[in-house]
């Protein structure tokens, strides 16, 4: 039986998460994609919480411009607040997504940012 494209995103996530995990000196950040959305989140796996979190529901990123456009900015503006508070070293977890699109594109505006990973 063939599985859906939600059971086929839960597979890689659960794959995924077997080796990327998250501390208080180099959180995980996790990417959560919709339809209409992206979100961010900075997670440290080891105390279960979020330590901070970006998306394109904030005031000004959701201005105009295309979905990747979007995704670019708030790659940019998750890799501000983590430069703010102190952290500038991640380990990237894709969610189950391809690295493609506005996942990459995500990726690359925290790059720029000044977020390594």
């Amino acid at each position: 039986m063939a599985l859906t494209k939600t059971q086929r995103r839960t597979r890689i996530k659960q794959r995924v998460r077997k080796n990327v995990t998250g501390t208080a000196e180099c959180p995980r950040l996790s990417v959560f994609r919709s339809n209409k959305e992206i979100y961010a989140q900075l997670i440290d796996d080891q105390s279960g919480r979020t330590l901070l979190a970006a998306s394109s529901r904030e005031k000004g990123i959701k201005a105009e411009g295309a979905k990747s456009e979007v995704s670019f900015k708030v790659g940019e503006l998750v890799a501000e607040k983590a430069v703010a508070a102190g952290i500038t070293t991640v380990a990237f977890d894709r969610n189950g997504y391809l690295y493609h699109g506005r996942v990459k594109q995500l990726a690359d505006g925290a790059r720029k940012g000044g977020l390594k990973f």
